[in-house]
């Protein structure tokens, strides 16, 4: 798992790097343009913005910006107040605040918090029993949902040419999703399995499914 930083402080950006490698393999770099590339070749566990990079708040902006164009999910470091940091970014949402000055278990437990999301993701689509035919539901014509209390998840099932609004958070906070089996289409992008993506807190996209679509959506949990 890796986790993209972007810090234009170098001693920042060099100590941050170093507490986070403890839990994941880190993409450091300085720039909203370096990190507009990074989102766009890769996937990553998580994006650490600072909310002021290369000269103002429209830098951190940016990537909150790029991450959340292709679901991706994004904390915000500032020390700035949370109103004035959720102000700056909209109308997106970060996923995470991170307040200046934080102390060392606060970047840990933010990014550990994110880890574990993902590891739910991966051991319930790979490795997890699917819900029997009995804890199913339909939700019209293309959808058919099945929750679990713990972690707290929803399993799609959308048939062929289904053409929906995401509405199966199963919590207040953002998602991760993994595509078990088929295919989705999100704003455009299309991810087949097994691959993954995270819609943020709020997120309702338009999802298509030409081919028709298993997925499994676990829930962050805590509050950022």
């Amino acid at each position: 798992m890796r986790v993209l930083l972007v810090e234009d402080d170098a001693s920042l950006r060099e100590g941050m790097g170093e507490l986070i490698s403890e839990l994941a393999e880190v993409h450091a770099v300085s720039t909203g343009e370096d990190a507009v590339a990074a989102l766009q070749a890769e996937r990553f566990v998580l994006v650490i913005t600072d909310l002021r990079i290369s000269g103002g708040e429209q830098g951190g902006r940016t990537v909150v910006e790029a991450a959340r164009q292709r679901q991706q999910p994004v904390a915000v470091v500032s020390a700035a107040t949370p109103e004035e940091v959720t102000q700056a970014v909209l109308p997106h949402v970060a996923d995470a605040i991170l307040l200046k000055p934080f102390q060392i278990d606060d970047i840990v437990a933010l990014v550990e918090r994110f880890i574990a999301l993902r590891q739910d993701v991966e051991r319930l689509a790979t490795q997890g029993g699917r819900p029997p035919a009995s804890a199913w539901s339909s939700q019209g014509t293309h959808v058919r949902l099945a929750r679990e209390p713990e972690p707290p998840t929803v399993w799609v099932s959308l048939t062929a040419g289904a053409d929906v609004d995401w509405t199966f958070h199963p919590t207040s906070e953002g998602a991760g999703v993994q595509v078990v089996g088929g295919s989705l289409q999100v704003e455009g992008v299309t991810y087949a399995a097994p691959e993954s993506l995270f819609l943020g807190a709020g997120q309702r996209p338009r999802v298509r499914s030409p081919e028709g679509c298993l997925a499994v959506v676990v829930g962050l949990k805590g509050q950022g």
